[in-house]
């Protein structure tokens, strides 16, 4: 599996995995850290993304999707990020992706309460505490 920065270009795909219109997607590209995970053939197919962003003391995960295996892998990037700084982690799951949670929750990340509606559908705050607490 290689991971690599998102481009303008990958917006369809990323709407595709994340249910949302391709040119949300392009600007989630331009406004977040947007890494994409490939399979590793030479026709390769994008099987998952995750999108973050930083704030004063934490990296904030607001998207995370494809594959188990590939939300494993991309959780890595915010992760490792804010090891680095010092900072906390938090991410919202939609309520729904039994798949996405099970993954966070195998990171670490502690279930911290409700997240916003998005589309009508219930998210979930989770967190992972920086290194010194």
């Amino acid at each position: 599996m290689r991971v690599r920065d998102a481009v303008e270009e990958d917006g369809e795909a990323l709407g595709t995995l994340a249910d949302a219109p391709a040119e949300v997607m392009r600007n989630v590209v331009h406004d977040r850290t947007v890494r994409i995970a490939e399979d590793g053939g030479d026709d390769a197919e994008i099987v998952g993304f995750v999108g973050f962003d930083a704030t004063p003391g934490t990296v904030r995960v607001t998207y995370l999707r494809g594959s188990p295996s590939a939300c494993e892998r991309l959780l890595d990037e915010p992760v490792r990020f804010a090891r680095k700084e010092e900072m906390a982690v938090e991410a919202l799951v939609p309520e729904r992706e039994t798949e996405t949670r099970t993954v966070v929750e195998g990171a670490g990340f502690e279930r911290t309460g409700d997240g916003p509606r998005f589309d009508g559908s219930r998210t979930l705050k989770y967190r992972l505490a920086p290194p010194s607490e």
